[in-house]
């Protein structure tokens, strides 16, 4: 029988003050009128600072824009060894993002792939990472001084269906709380030799975007880490000792806590702050449009910024569907308006925008 994983921590009045920050941050940003086209310039920075901030937390030296040469721009740089990292934090970021579009759940097998594509150089077709299979100590690299003694290799299965079974059955929970407790014990089992904090802030933003706190996919937590890491390392190193087993496991994580929840607040009010100025700037208001539309429909509008015809295998890759369903998919856009086939041949088969959705792409 799996142990149950019960973390202790209690919900301060400050704490409750700070989800209230989140949850006027997460109405505002939800609320505004933003275009596809505004939209898919925030994501894709947010996407950006996400890769630049993780990485840099880990001592990767490429700057933001050397990561956006990387990502973006396909430009070689001289350190390839911190190309490689960005490239796979960023593939790790889309393999989630598919995750949420096809509301797939949380486990222990997707966590594996996330790692296996943090640590993939860029790579998309890896096989799940399996757990470490010995002791992992984490010493101070100037002082060679113990920091953590993680527990042992063989509780480490054990401990991580415990914490993935938590996930699930914890809906009643603040979600916030539900991404902060994970994100902390993950790091605190620290189930591989490497890639343990990238891999700890995916799931946090995994656990985020499945409940309903994507913000829109325009938000970046871990800069909030990255500007103050003693900050971020003195809150998360919580117990009386180094070592898991004499007192970690049980520790009150109160003050992580509190820690995670106001730097969630201060990232998301730094998104209503940017999507409030981006709103301002554009034109015509087509929040009504885009209230007609379901997410994966405001999903698809970015392929449409590409090209003005689409093909049912982008649709596929956008979401990782299987053909089957996309075909499915596109009868039913097609029936209710949103798509128009232009090509019905069955092999290549393509889709337009209909023409009363074409302004949220091409403008009046």
């Amino acid at each position: 029988m799996i142990k149950k994983f019960a973390p202790f921590f209690s919900l301060t009045p400050s704490m409750a003050k700070t989800l209230m920050r989140i949850e006027a941050a997460k109405q505002a940003i939800n609320d505004l009128p933003i275009t596809i086209t505004v939209l898919a310039k925030l994501r894709e920075s947010a996407r950006l600072s996400s890769v630049h901030y993780s990485t840099q937390i880990e001592g990767n030296r490429l700057t933001q824009d050397e990561v956006a040469d990387v990502i973006l721009r396909k430009k070689a740089t001289l350190r390839p060894r911190d190309e490689g990292e960005v490239k796979g934090y960023y593939q790790a970021l889309q393999a989630l993002e598919q995750y949420v579009a096809q509301e797939k759940p949380i486990t222990e097998q997707r966590i594996k792939k996330l790692h296996a594509l943090v640590m993939g150089n860029g790579l998309t077709t890896l096989q799940a990472t399996p757990y470490r299979t010995g002791q992992n100590v984490i010493k101070d690299g100037s002082t060679g001084r113990i920091v953590y003694l993680p527990p042992q290799a063989s509780d480490v299965p054990e401990l991580m269906k415990a914490l993935v079974l938590w996930i699930q059955e914890n809906n009643d929970l603040p979600c916030p709380l539900v991404a902060g407790i994970a994100h902390y014990q993950f790091a605190t089992i620290h189930p591989y030799y490497d890639g343990n904090g990238r891999t700890a802030r995916l799931l946090t933003t995994f656990i985020l975007h499945l409940g309903g706190y994507d913000l829109k996919g325009v938000y970046c937590l871990e800069e909030y880490y990255a500007k103050n890491l003693s900050a971020y390392y003195d809150a998360i190193s919580t117990g009386p000792s180094h070592n898991y087993y004499e007192g970690r496991e049980e520790a009150d994580i109160t003050d992580w806590l509190k820690y995670f929840c106001d730097g969630m607040a201060q990232a998301c009010e730094k998104v209503k702050q940017q999507a409030a100025k981006a709103a301002q700037q554009q034109e015509p208001d087509q929040s009504r449009l885009l209230r007609k539309l379901n997410p994966k429909q405001r999903k698809v509008l970015e392929l449409f910024k590409k090209s003005e015809e689409i093909t049912s295998q982008e649709i596929c890759a956008l979401f990782g569907f299987k053909p089957r369903t996309v075909s499915a998919l596109c009868r039913t856009w097609v029936e209710k308006g949103f798509l128009v086939i232009s090509d019905p041949s069955r092999k290549g088969r393509k889709y337009q925008l209909a023409p009363a959705f074409s302004m949220l792409v091409y403008g009046e």
